[in-house]
């Protein structure tokens, strides 16, 4: 039987306490999460702000350690994985984080940051032919080659966020991860990197997994959701399923929200 790509089975996430608070429970950020995702799907993760969706990606990359469960990668356990097969797994599975100027290293132009990224997956980044990789990410995110030798600071938000996902798929992963990679910028520039998204998806093949508190842009992006609330999972399946006829209260309010806030918001 083929494996899924991605399995997440009873995952729970806890934060401890603060030292002033030695004596007081710590946090738990997740609690029994489990699904999968297969390959080439693409999943929405969505909830309110402390529902844990961010915990959630870096839980899946290893970044955080999970109390109890088992996040599993073509059915290997990340959490069991050495540190060069956690390396070669994460380079399998690439995030795009919510900041776009600071995800950035700002002592880095765009060239270095993704030939950096090119030097992680083992790919030669000098000789004859050495730009063209940097070239061809830069284009494919709409963006002049021309702008390879500036830092964070000269380029827009917009600019940024194009060269993190350049810099994120440069290494051609099997999973993208959103982590509110739209929510800061302007409403039009959301719109061309949903649609840029959207088209990187399309032609490579990957699988995503579009974490937002915006259930709009949810419905833009991808085929599947899973709904947070304080770390539980609380409803989930396919998209359109779930928001044409929610089963959870929580679920209902959030696409209650979600239709207020486009009535007197500008449409993507």
């Amino acid at each position: 039987m083929k494996r899924p790509m991605l399995e997440i089975d009873g995952l729970c996430v806890d934060y401890p306490a603060r030292r002033s608070q030695a004596r007081a429970p710590g946090t738990a950020a997740l609690q029994q999460v489990s699904f999968t995702l297969e390959q080439g799907r693409s999943l929405a993760v969505v909830g309110e702000s402390g529902s844990g969706k961010s915990t959630l990606a870096r839980a899946i990359l290893r970044l955080v350690s999970p109390s109890a469960g088992a996040v599993r990668w073509f059915g290997e356990s990340i959490h069991a994985a050495g540190r060069r097969r956690l390396r070669e797994i994460r380079r399998e599975s690439q995030i795009v984080f919510q900041d776009p100027v600071g995800s950035l290293d700002p002592r880095m132009t765009v060239e270095r940051s993704l030939r950096e990224a090119l030097e992680a997956r083992g790919a030669a980044t000098s000789g004859h032919g050495a730009a063209a990789p940097v070239n061809e990410a830069l284009l494919r995110v709409g963006l002049d080659p021309s702008l390879r030798g500036r830092y964070p600071h000269e380029l827009s938000g917009g600019q940024c966020q194009r060269v993190a996902i350049a810099r994120a798929t440069i290494v051609s992963p099997r999973l993208l991860i959103c982590d509110e990679a739209t929510s800061a910028l302007d409403v039009s520039v959301q719109a061309q990197i949903i649609n840029l998204i959207n088209q990187i998806r399309l032609d490579s093949k990957m699988a995503l997994m579009f974490i937002t508190h915006n259930l709009a842009v949810a419905r833009l992006v991808c085929e599947d959701v899973l709904v947070l609330k304080a770390g539980r999972v609380v409803e989930g399946g396919p998209l359109e399923q779930v928001f044409r006829h929610p089963v959870e209260p929580y679920t209902r309010e959030l696409l209650s929200s979600a239709a207020s806030v486009a009535r007197i918001s500008p449409r993507l």
